[in-house]
């Protein structure tokens, strides 16, 4: 039988339940998402799941409570197993950490992309498709899910020397570890292995084709995910389609995630602040708070950028990421005033068509 303890279960989630509303319920965790439909894993084994009406009703108007890859659940299983029937999920666990961004598109929502990670691989190629921009972006976003990063460094067979990449790609992740790693040679992901232990939930992002889907296959010992053959401008292919949460015999659990091609910030702030510490710390040394950092005399920035203390591309990059994070906090917040708004209007409508208030 599998232990709830294997799947990730610790005293936060523990604390969560309530033996009088869970009565005849039982903890699941939701290991693939399709769409409406999903698979979950208890101690009774892998449930097709699908949602109570209720639940249902709660993720209308609140689509980052809509349960993903990652999040536990209480659920009413079939009492004779899995192949008797679907799980139906009843409500969701607060997460301890989550990766959201903003959804594609036009419209300012948050997607929560995976929940209840304690380590996320950012995996990056060393082949063609190393870009510190990309990867600043990235890790800005991971540090915002609360869970930690880990800079790795793919498909090193096919770069000649990965030490002075390796060099720039720490010196872009700073507080970050940065390993290097040869998935197709034997040993060639043991730096990676003291994350990937009983109990904890290691998730892996990257560009598509990067090497994600084949460090998870030697992780687990067998082609349980497609990869592709890389193309012929040494880019790698795009192999995952859909989420999938995979306990590994020796305990811990990987998620794969499809390759991402538009990266939007939702919120950001904190994680803009982690992954720019050293920017920051030269924007606070400015004479003056309001400082445009242009033309104004005594600035800290104007300073290291010409000394070259700054990097001119990585300055770029915050100020960029920084607009992002401002846009989308003006968009957020009217989006929760016109919410707001509409909530109101509704309890007036109700209220013009109680008993009491309507006309004879």
């Amino acid at each position: 039988m599998t232990s709830l303890e294997s799947l990730g279960w610790n005293p936060f989630f523990e604390a969560q339940r309530d033996p009088a509303a869970d009565a005849g319920l039982a903890p699941v965790r939701i290991i693939e998402e399709q769409r409406d439909s999903y698979r979950a894993m208890g101690e009774g084994g892998v449930y097709f799941a699908r949602l109570a009406g209720q639940l249902r009703h709660q993720i209308e108007s609140d689509a980052a409570a809509r349960p993903c890859v990652g999040d536990w659940a209480m659920a009413r299983v079939p009492e004779r197993g899995a192949e008797h029937g679907d799980a139906l999920l009843q409500r969701v666990f607060w997460r301890k950490t989550k990766f959201s961004r903003t959804e594609a598109g036009a419209r300012s929502v948050e997607q929560v992309i995976a929940a209840n990670i304690d380590t996320v691989f950012l995996v990056q190629s060393l082949n063609h498709d190393l870009n510190l921009r990309r990867l600043e972006r990235y890790l800005a976003l991971l540090w915002e899910s609360g869970a930690e990063p880990v800079v790795v460094l793919s498909k090193a067979d096919l770069c000649g020397d990965p030490a002075p990449l390796a060099e720039k790609v720490a010196a872009s992740a700073r507080g970050v570890a940065v390993h290097v790693v040869r998935a197709m040679e034997p040993g060639g992901l043991e730096p990676l292995r003291p994350y990937v232990r009983p109990g904890r939930t290691v998730a892996l992002v990257g560009s598509s084709g990067v090497g994600k889907s084949t460090i998870v296959n030697r992780f687990v010992g067998e082609e349980i995910l497609a990869t592709r053959d890389i193309r012929d401008d040494g880019r790698g292919r795009h192999a995952t389609t859909s989420r999938h949460l995979l306990l590994l015999s020796e305990g811990g659990m990987l998620l794969d995630t499809p390759g991402m091609r538009e990266l939007l910030m939702w919120d950001g702030q904190e994680g803009l602040s982690r992954t720019f510490q050293d920017v920051e710390a030269v924007v606070a040394n400015c004479r003056f708070s309001d400082c445009g950092h242009e033309e104004e005399p005594g600035c800290a920035v104007r300073d290291a950028l010409e000394s070259g203390e700054l990097d001119a591309g990585r300055y770029r990059s915050y100020l960029k990421l920084k607009r992002e994070v401002i846009h989308q906090a003006a968009k957020t917040d009217i989006r929760v005033r016109q919410a707001e708004q509409e909530r109101w209007k509704k309890i007036h409508r109700a209220a013009r068509q109680r008993p009491d208030k309507r006309r004879i």
